[in-house]
């Protein structure tokens, strides 16, 4: 059974970085296969699409929003991604979450084609 499991979240001040992994497991393909993308979800607020990653190492995108702050990658070989995340504010606040579908083209940041996710990892941004 496919499975994502994020690590990683937790309490940093603001201007403070925090590196969250997603670690995939039970997958029928090789990762490889996978676009990746991280989203988060702040109290009250919807869903947002932080970045995404192309199958095959291909395309990664990030949100306006953490343009410059964030940057993700993804070891094939270990199955993990990572989300490091620096200069962090408190809009940063929110659970994390890590999804992954056969997307098919350049990936974009949205919920199109992520048939499995992660249960999320918390992060909270606070002096």
């Amino acid at each position: 059974q496919a499975q994502l499991v994020e690590s990683g979240g937790g309490l940093v001040q603001p201007g403070g970085s925090l590196r969250l992994s997603c670690v995939a497991s039970g997958f029928t393909l090789p990762l490889d296969y996978y676009t990746i993308n991280w989203f988060r979800q702040a109290p009250g607020k919807e869903r947002e699409a932080v970045s995404c990653t192309s199958a095959w190492g291909g395309r990664t995108n990030v949100a306006d929003s953490v343009k410059d702050r964030f940057t993700t990658s993804r070891d094939n070989a270990k199955n993990m991604m990572t989300l490091q995340m620096n200069s962090l504010k408190p809009d940063d606040t929110a659970v994390y979450y890590c999804a992954a579908g056969r997307f098919v083209g350049p990936c974009e940041l949205s919920t199109r084609g992520m048939d499995y996710w992660g249960k999320g990892t918390r992060v909270t941004v606070s002096s």
